[in-house]
């Protein structure tokens, strides 16, 4: 008979942009292999506990804006304080903006600036905690999610999320070969379209084939099959996975 999968139990582990979409979807899904989430949202507290009380309290709630520069150091504050040892970081906070090359020198920075912290230097901030943490308790994991649109370069107009999720990947690299032999393990995930509302807010305007015109299995990924691959590489099994960036995009992107 097969082995039984690893179980997470026990482990804590802390998931940015956790209320909704993929983030709550990799909570639920930590949470049914008993794993301990640290549930951080920026705004919709509402969100973030009903996602509790799916999960029958078995969590906790911290709220930290990330799209100031204090705000990454404050969360990782916090979740210290909140359970002392954490297992695990999930990068999983980002906001795409649209911004034209014909906008105004003013507008053009304030969306790029905004964008990297949110998505990149937040993230940075994060790592940089984890890493001190986890070097003086015995290592741990860190998994950021990236983007195809991070391997592939993404449209005119959406220039700054590609440019940010690239920088996560790199960052992710960086990681994994500096920080292997401390017990650091470091994997990016790299999704095309997944079906969160933002998806879903993008078919009602411009239809379904829009965004599965180039993708061969013609379907989105669902956030559950992003967050069992999350619990997946959670396993102590996979340290071998340090360094890798996995694609989620049905085949649109291939390497």
């Amino acid at each position: 008979m097969a082995d039984e999968p690893e179980s997470l139990d026990g482990q804590r582990v802390l998931v940015t942009g956790a209320s909704g979409g993929i983030g709550a979807s990799i909570v639920e899904r930590l949470a049914a292999e008993g794993a301990r989430p640290l549930i951080h949202y920026g705004k919709d507290k509402a969100a973030a506990e009903a996602l509790l009380a799916r999960i029958s309290g078995r969590g906790i709630i911290l709220q930290a804006d990330l799209s100031h520069s204090e705000g990454p150091f404050e969360l990782w504050r916090k979740a210290e304080e909140a359970v002392g040892r954490i297992h695990a970081l999930i990068n999983n906070a980002g906001i795409r903006t649209e911004i034209s090359i014909d906008a105004d020198p003013t507008a053009w920075k304030a969306a790029w600036q905004r964008e990297f912290q949110v998505n990149f230097f937040a993230a940075a901030d994060l790592c940089k905690e984890a890493l001190r943490h986890f070097k003086a308790n015995g290592g741990g994991r860190i998994i950021s999610m990236a983007s195809r649109a991070g391997q592939r370069g993404y449209a005119a107009d959406a220039m700054p999320y590609g440019t940010t999720k690239a920088a996560l990947v790199n960052l992710t690299k960086s990681i994994a070969r500096s920080f292997g032999r401390d017990g650091v393990v470091a994997i990016a995930v790299a999704p095309g379209w997944v079906r969160t509302g933002m998806a879903e807010d993008f078919v009602a305007q411009y239809g379904k084939q829009a965004v599965v015109a180039d993708i061969p299995i013609g379907e989105m990924a669902e956030p559950t099959e992003v967050a069992e691959l999350v619990a997946f590489l959670l396993r102590s099994s996979q340290s071998s996975l340090n360094g890798a960036t996995l694609d989620v995009n049905g085949g649109s992107y291939i390497r």
